[in-house]
């Protein structure tokens, strides 16, 4: 299979795919192994798979968001269990769209979002994590989390917001809170989106010509583009000691929107219907209520 320049997401610590519904299997082709290295400038942020072209996966798309659907009721009906996707990646590359465009066919009352953007004063004098932990999903829940508690080994890193010694201590900290929430019913799926630094540059300027995006523009998109290779070393560690059995990393090839969607849509949907959410039983004597409803019945039809 070509992968331009650049090597197949396979390579991330996996042996080859197998061939018909394995090969589309894009939990295990893009999961980052515990303890492998990750070089993301090494992963093609053009990669599509078997598709060329949104047009044809636009089938799969669908039948991802059906299953979606479907999964969430179940999930929110048994309210025992909950779900976190984590979205990060670099400016542009589509935590936004991710979001808009997966969970477009759920029911918002069992979604939330949370962002996590420079700290308060009183989240900064607390412990990192504090602000974290009290946005983590109740039963029921899928919660998504636009940027995270890792902006504080990524930013905090690269922009030497506090001293090596601390923010490395951090990635074992990050373990042991997700294995907290995974104890306690909740599944966790962590999205790196990958796009290269020619993709940023093409939104970059999409949004620069579009009025209705001009909003998104920010003084920093430049600056924090000039610590790009920075960010990509502290994007590798952090991908390499925190991505865990229990609360794995995927590395997305995101220069192709319509792919990003495809592949997260997948990830998610396999691991809702892997956990296995039955409805509940129901609450109240059936046979006693189907009667009420017989009488009830009677009564409104004599009038």
């Amino acid at each position: 299979m070509g992968m331009g320049a650049g090597l197949a997401p396979a390579s991330i610590g996996h042996a080859g795919r197998g061939t018909g519904r394995a090969a589309m299997a894009y939990r295990k082709e893009f999961q980052v192994e515990p303890g492998a290295k990750v070089k993301l400038d090494k992963i093609d942020a053009s990669y599509t798979g078997k598709h060329e072209t949104h047009e044809k996966a636009k089938g799969e798309l669908a039948a991802n968001v059906e299953r979606l659907s479907k999964a969430q009721y179940l999930l929110y009906a048994d309210a025992g269990q909950s779900l976190l996707v984590v979205l990060q990646g670099l400016d542009a590359a589509g935590k936004d769209g991710v979001i808009g465009h997966l969970f477009s066919g759920l029911n918002p009352q069992g979604v939330k979002v949370a962002r996590f953007n420079q700290p308060t004063h009183e989240e900064a004098s607390r412990d990192f994590l504090w602000r974290v932990h009290a946005k983590a999903p109740a039963g029921g829940e899928i919660m998504i989390f636009n940027r995270s508690h890792y902006e504080d080994v990524l930013v905090a890193r690269v922009h030497k917001l506090v001293p090596k010694h601390v923010w490395s201590r951090r990635y074992d900290l990050i373990n042991s809170f997700e294995k907290l929430l995974t104890r306690n019913g909740t599944r966790i799926l962590k999205f790196c989106l990958h796009i290269s630094p020619e993709e940023q540059l093409a939104r970059f300027k999409e949004r620069l010509d579009d009025p209705v995006r001009q909003w998104k523009i920010s003084e920093s998109d430049y600056s924090e583009r000039e610590l790009w290779g920075k960010y990509l070393r502290a994007y590798e560690d952090a991908l390499s000691l925190t991505s865990t059995d229990y609360a794995p990393w995927f590395v997305i090839p995101s220069n192709h929107k319509w792919f990003r969607n495809l592949a997260i849509s997948e990830i998610v949907a396999d691991a809702l219907e892997a956990m296995k959410l039955k409805l509940p039983p129901a609450r109240v004597d059936i046979d006693d209520i189907r009667r009420k409803y017989h009488e009830a019945e009677e009564k409104q039809a004599a009038g």
